[in-house]
């Protein structure tokens, strides 16, 4: 078996399973004098990351990973890349903290530049991943912005494209929740705003970066678990979800004859910001992820490997798929 063999079956076996996180946690095994590889040991996934239940906090909107306690893992100091984005160019919304973190530095780590989207008010944590992505050699391009219009999700990937000389790598990750117990208690400016930010900017983004993407080029979109089992206080939200999914799923489809591949990522109950800022009922933050099959949340560094899969030339069969991380619950 060639060393380009092996590597795809790592990457798909690994990655389809859930655990491409720790396929891409460590730097590669050292050889023995015998050109044998060392065994890498085996990871518990119930232990992997924290099991203790989060302490109830609550941040005013759009918050902050930085305050947050415990602060996320988004892979900072465990993803080791080995160049299977080298040379790309990636725009990601939501790409401060989170999710969008997490595939910011596993992209930058495997050779990508990348430029992030954020609310202007995470502007601290965006300048944490800036470092992060240069830090990795990589080029990084902070895009402040409000993208609840039109214009303003146009301007964004217009600069992205101006500024890292052209794109073949699109997130849509960028998200807005909040939980109520009661549809009476979903304002109608909720409703519109959970739908302007999930659903039009992956329209729009989509839309305006579709002309410049080459054959070879891929768009991921955040999807959830709650895209096909909705949460009973998320009603708008994980409609937005489920919205998504079909815009993945008929994306694939058109730009398929362009040589551009659509898929998505599905989470499970993850540690980002959106669960400190009105995405849990009060007082249940301790009850966070506790009920999953491996009894624990998701870290965002549990994601980054998948986004990277999908985003790889060794995926290019895979287009209008969803890959699931989501500690045993839900569905893909």
């Amino acid at each position: 078996m060639n060393d380009y063999e092996t590597t795809r079956r790592t990457i798909l076996g690994g990655a389809a399973m859930g655990l491409a996180a720790g396929a891409f946690a460590a730097p590669a095994a050292a050889q023995d004098g015998g050109g044998t590889a060392a065994r890498r040991p085996l990871r518990d996934p119930r232990s992997a990351y924290t099991r203790e239940p989060f302490p109830e906090q609550q941040q005013e909107w759009p918050g902050l990973a930085s305050r947050m306690t415990p602060r996320p893992d988004h892979g900072e100091s465990s993803y080791r890349g080995s160049g299977k984005l080298a040379g790309r160019k990636a725009l990601i919304t939501g790409g401060d903290s989170g999710i969008g973190r997490a595939a910011a530095i596993a992209f930058a780590r495997e050779g990508a530049d990348v430029a992030i989207n954020y609310y202007p008010t995470e502007e601290p944590d965006a300048q944490e991943v800036k470092q992060l992505i240069e830090q990795a050699g990589r080029r990084a391009v902070l895009l402040p912005a409000d993208i609840r219009t039109q214009a303003a999700c146009e301007q964004t990937v217009a600069k992205a494209i101006e500024s890292l000389g052209g794109l073949d790598i699109l997130v849509n990750n960028a998200a807005y929740q909040q939980s109520k117990a009661d549809i009476l208690e979903i304002s109608d400016e909720q409703f519109v705003r959970t739908y302007e930010t999930n659903v039009y900017h992956v329209f729009r983004f989509s839309k305006a970066a579709v002309p410049s993407l080459p054959p070879g080029a891929v768009i991921i979109n955040t999807i959830s678990q709650n895209s096909y089992d909705p949460g009973e206080e998320l009603i708008d939200y994980a409609s937005t979800k489920a919205a998504i999914l079909n815009l993945t799923k008929g994306m694939a489809k058109q730009l398929a004859k362009k040589g551009i591949r659509v898929n998505a990522v599905s989470p499970g109950p993850i540690w980002t910001p959106l669960q400190v800022c009105g995405g849990q009922i009060p007082g249940t933050m301790g009850e966070f992820g506790q009920d999953t099959p491996l009894g624990r949340a998701g870290q965002p560094a549990e994601l980054g490997a998948l986004f990277v899969m999908l985003a790889s030339d060794e995926t290019t069969y895979s287009t209008g798929t969803a890959v699931g991380a989501h500690g045993g619950g839900g569905n893909p």
